[in-house]
């Protein structure tokens, strides 16, 4: 078992969850203001809306199991969110909730499998690749620095910082590319030269799962 026997927690979950919803609304200028030079200038709005009512609904009804908490926030971000965020940030986590459905903890292996399905799943909803300059960009090497983590074995501290490093160095890469997707794409040449702001919300999913789900390691 990956890490020694560590495993990711319900509680650390919840803390995830919480400790995003906090970043997205300490960022949601930051992301508006990303957004506002290719998109529609509302991510970091709609993010934090989507947050505060995954909250709302996980305080009116607390989980069971991660995955029970994992769809919660997903459903809140489909119902609760317009534009492009809702349904692809939705679809991240209720696909990231099916693998993990019923399990109080998991270990870092089951936790990148569920990663994996929910990028699967934001690619196929958003048909969206690697180099489109979206979301995808901060995702990819996510899940893939997690599996080489697993592969070798690493804690799971270790593991999600290896993830959160990758994303940073995914959504940066989103600066100099051209968008062909979104609305960012019908700017065409002229989206060259900006951070995704999607690429960048999906860095702080991850960095703030680096500073959260290992807490509880040890339990």
């Amino acid at each position: 078992m990956a890490g020694g026997g560590e495993v990711v927690t319900l509680q650390a979950v919840l803390a995830w969850i919480d400790g995003f919803a906090a970043t997205v609304a300490e960022n949601k200028d930051y992301l508006t203001k990303l957004d506002s030079a290719i998109g529609d200038a509302d991510h970091g709005i709609n993010m934090n809306r989507g947050m505060r009512a995954a909250l709302e609904r996980l305080e009116a009804s607390p989980p069971d199991d991660i995955g029970a908490a994992l769809k919660t926030v997903g459903m809140a971000m489909v119902s609760k969110v317009g534009g492009a965020s809702g349904p692809l940030y939705g679809t991240f986590f209720l696909q990231l909730a099916g693998p993990l459905a019923g399990k109080e903890s998991v270990t870092l292996e089951e936790w990148a499998g569920g990663i994996r399905a929910a990028v699967s799943g934001v690619m196929a909803r958003g048909k969206a690749e690697l180099g489109d300059k979206t979301m995808i960009d901060a995702l990819v090497p996510a899940v893939e620095a997690l599996e080489g983590a697993v592969t070798e074995g690493a804690s799971i501290g270790d593991g999600l910082t290896r993830a959160a490093d990758a994303a940073a160095q995914g959504m940066e890469a989103t600066t100099p590319l051209v968008a062909r997707k979104g609305r960012a794409s019908y700017l065409g040449e002229r989206s060259a030269g900006h951070q995704d702001p999607g690429a960048t919300s999906s860095h702080l999913l991850m960095r703030t799962a680096a500073d959260t789900l290992a807490q509880s390691g040890q339990d």
